[in-house]
């Protein structure tokens, strides 16, 4: 199996795409788990072959009921908490599962990787509680959840329906696996819950990114900010790649605007600099797309390694235990997807809050006719100031924080399953704040008829249009965000 890309890997979460394994993958496996056969066959003391688990390690297992150890350590261990985690990241954390095993490094055998390969080909997604794991050893809980619908226990998600596992897998045609020796571990080890929500984050925050983006471009159009300070010389002299990009993706959403060329002159517009909302959209954006592009770095290491223990190398045989289960680069991935989303919110609430206030745009306060009697936009900005709030304690890096688990055995953890959750929390605030953004730029846009803004942003003020008709007296807009935040989620602007 050829490395998963980060656009597969997107694929997959969207549920369009898939994974497959070849004859070499295959091989790898059967080595590998022949080397676990033959390592037994010594008597040595193998971690969590032939002993227990954690502070248990020192406990011999006997033969005739190591069968019985991978099912138990399985069961005992899905004990996790709280809202069930989406389809897509389910759907990301079968796959990357899956790449690990196939990498021929866990001692297990082909029955169970085709189990795996069954369930995601099959959208038959077993019921994952998101909460109950620190990111080291694995994301256990977790991904014993994970496990159990291999062996028929717990829940499975079939095209919608939720039924017991055992029911699921006989509709797909597949009967429950008995685990043998180091498979039920090497389910259980591993970072694959951590990275996918992780990605899942990512992946909407880049969607946030881009409609920010258009949405900071038709803010500044509204509002009759120049386009100077998107000048390709300033970016250059400073140097770092997110800002030049954002930089002439700003100068490229602006092109062709009879708005701002109704301005352009020291004549019409005395104005010398613009806020820094407007002014700062590339060292801000660009220091966030940086960030981004880092995080997505690491997350496409992560989402291709081997992370289980102990790891298996039949070329020699050895058997070594290790610790590429302690999730802390997935950790640092998250903690940087939660900052830059948080710091997009935060600079598309300011925009907003100018787009409002008459003193500063020159347009009607809060963006409607009859102020006073209609009370416009005044919420929705309220609304996106109380998501930013709660952003800011949010993105608090989970990485820093670490608690020992398995009576001291496992005396430092990564978080970073709380990383990847908490940084998904936060691009959905991102992302309605964003929305209401656009909602405010398409009517400030509005109140310059006839002149128009760019063909680009024309075109993505008809996309707000066809679901939010403009603003004249006041309504609720609460089905307005939520549908603007659909084509966001969508990767509409994308």
């Amino acid at each position: 199996m050829k490395k998963l890309s980060l656009a597969q890997l997107r694929a997959i979460w969207a549920g369009k795409g898939s994974v497959a394994l070849d004859a070499a993958d295959y091989a790898r496996i059967d080595a590998s788990a022949d080397a676990v056969a033959k390592a037994l066959q010594s008597g040595a003391a193998l971690y969590g072959i032939n002993t227990g688990f954690g502070k248990l390690a020192s406990t011999r297992i006997e033969a005739d009921k190591l069968e019985q150890l991978q099912r138990n350590l399985v069961l005992s261990h899905a004990v996790g908490v709280g809202p069930d985690l989406p389809e897509r990241v389910v759907r990301l954390a079968l796959a990357i599962k899956i790449v690990t095993l196939a990498a021929g490094r866990s001692g297990i055998r082909r029955i169970v990787i085709d189990a795996l390969l069954a369930l995601l080909a099959h959208n038959a997604l077993p019921v994952i509680p998101s909460q109950g794991s620190v990111g080291a050893s694995g994301d256990l809980a977790p991904l014993a959840h994970m496990s159990c619908a291999l062996i028929g226990a717990g829940e499975i998600d079939l095209k919608g329906e939720r039924l017991d596992a055992s029911e699921a897998l006989r509709r797909i045609g597949l009967a429950p696996v008995t685990l043998g020796p180091k498979e039920g571990l090497a389910l259980l080890n591993g970072t694959q819950i951590s990275t996918a929500l992780a990605l899942d984050a990512l992946f909407r925050t880049q969607d946030v990114f881009d409609a920010a983006l258009i949405a900071g471009a038709m803010s500044t159009d509204a509002l009759k900010g120049t386009d100077a300070p998107f000048d390709e010389r300033i970016h250059i002299a400073r140097g770092h790649k997110g800002q030049i990009e954002v930089a002439a993706r700003l100068r490229a959403l602006m092109d062709g605007s009879a708005i701002r060329e109704s301005h352009r002159s020291a004549e019409v517009d005395q104005r010398v600099q613009d806020p820094y909302s407007l002014r700062c959209q590339p060292q801000v954006m660009g220091a966030c797309l940086d960030v981004l592009n880092s995080a997505a770095a690491t997350l496409e290491i992560e989402a291709n390694a081997v992370t289980d223990n102990p790891l298996v190398f039949a070329e020699d045989g050895a058997i070594l235990s290790g610790g590429n289960f302690h999730a802390e680069p997935v950790a640092f991935a998250a903690d940087m997807i939660s900052m830059a989303a948080s710091e997009i919110a935060s600079l598309s609430e300011r925009r907003i809050a100018l787009l409002i206030d008459p003193a500063l745009s020159g347009l009607p306060a809060f963006l409607v006719e009859d102020g006073g009697l209609n009370s416009g936009f005044m919420i929705l900005q309220v609304s996106a100031a109380a998501l930013v709030s709660e952003n800011k304690t949010l993105a608090h890096p989970a990485s820093v924080d670490s608690l020992p688990t398995s009576a001291n055995q496992e005396d430092h953890v990564s978080m970073a399953t709380f990383a990847g959750r908490k940084a998904g929390d936060i691009a959905r605030n991102a992302a309605y704040v964003i929305a209401i953004e656009l909602l405010a730029a398409a009517q400030g846009v509005d109140f310059h008829a006839p002149l128009k803004t760019s063909p680009v942003l024309q075109e993505a003020h008809g996309q707000v249009r066809a679901v939010s008709a403009r603003l004249s007296q006041d309504r609720s807009l609460a089905g307005d965000m939520k549908r603007v935040y659909g084509l966001i989620e969508a990767g509409v602007f994308a």
